[in-house]
């Protein structure tokens, strides 16, 4: 993948970057793979907002992914790589020898034409899928599970890739893209491999209109409100905090304050927390 600038035509093409696309093989989605998506809006199940600054966009399809890549010791051909809107990762469409269709996360360097198969006995190539346990150390893999059986939950985004460091007992350990070294239960699969789209993070929107686009609604700085609305609002022209660190609009906090549960299951299971990152919040902005 590469990245396309724009010549500034306008304010808006100014900043503007875009991907070229030009790992797209397949414009449309495959049509028994697709489900209607409601869009909650940052809605729970009473209608309250829970979460701030969702609301419109584009009207999408789901597509159906296979995190689980349990269909074992059947080898699928790669058919195309797909654009889907719900992610920003490629998708790949893996047809079956028995003819089953499927899409999966799409890693770097897999081209179409390529067979993948999943099991314990898998080759060690991209775009397989095998347990922790059966690979060498060393392996860059994608599609974590977290418990055996129940599909890849972290190392999904696009660029994103983890390292098997080291195995022990029942455990493998495995460095994520945080930093953080975590074990995973061996029987839990994983994909050999990096996402793919590794470019995705250097895209720049370039106007406010394309941030809506993707469903994301304007955000105010609270500095810029009036008391009742925030706890940093209010004063004559611009004001500081007024407390001693930035807090929420409900008080808590803000950047930088650990939201962790002190007794959490998995503490167990780190080994080394994540290295906290050198930037303040997006972009150093108050809350």
């Amino acid at each position: 993948m590469g990245i396309r600038d724009y010549r500034p035509y306008t304010p808006g093409t100014r900043q503007r970057t875009d991907s070229d696309f030009s790992e797209i093989t397949k414009s449309k989605p495959e049509k028994s793979l697709t489900r209607s998506f409601h869009r909650a809006k940052g809605r729970n199940n009473r209608g309250v907002i829970t979460c701030r600054h969702r609301g419109g966009g584009s009207k999408r399809l789901y597509r159906l992914i296979d995190f689980r890549r349990d269909k074992h010791n059947i080898p699928a051909q790669v058919m195309s790589v797909e654009y889907d809107p719900n992610r920003n990762a490629r998708i790949a469409l893996l047809q079956y020898e028995d003819g089953e269709k499927r899409y999966i996360l799409h890693p770097a360097t897999l081209a179409v034409g390529t067979t993948v198969i999943a099991g314990p006995n898998a080759p060690f190539e991209v775009g397989n899928a095998l347990p922790l346990g059966n690979m060498p150390l060393g392996t860059v893999v994608h599609n974590v599970e977290l418990y055996p059986g129940k599909g890849g939950q972290i190392v999904r985004a696009a660029g994103a890739s983890a390292q098997v460091v080291a195995k022990e007992g029942n455990f493998v350990t495995l460095r994520l893209p945080s930093t953080e070294v975590r074990l995973v239960r061996r029987e839990c699969y994983a994909t050999i491999g990096q996402v793919g789209n590794t470019d995705a993070r250097n895209v720049s929107l370039g106007k406010a209109g394309r941030k809506r686009w993707l469903g994301r609604r304007p955000e105010v700085r609270g500095s810029v409100m009036n008391p009742v609305d925030h706890p940093h609002g209010g004063g004559e022209g611009r004001a500081p905090i007024g407390r001693s660190g930035p807090v929420t609009p409900w008080g808590k906090p803000a950047l930088g304050y650990k939201t962790r549960k002190k007794k959490k299951l998995s503490d167990a299971l780190i080994v080394r927390r994540r290295r906290r990152s050198s930037k303040r919040g997006r972009g150093g902005r108050d809350a």
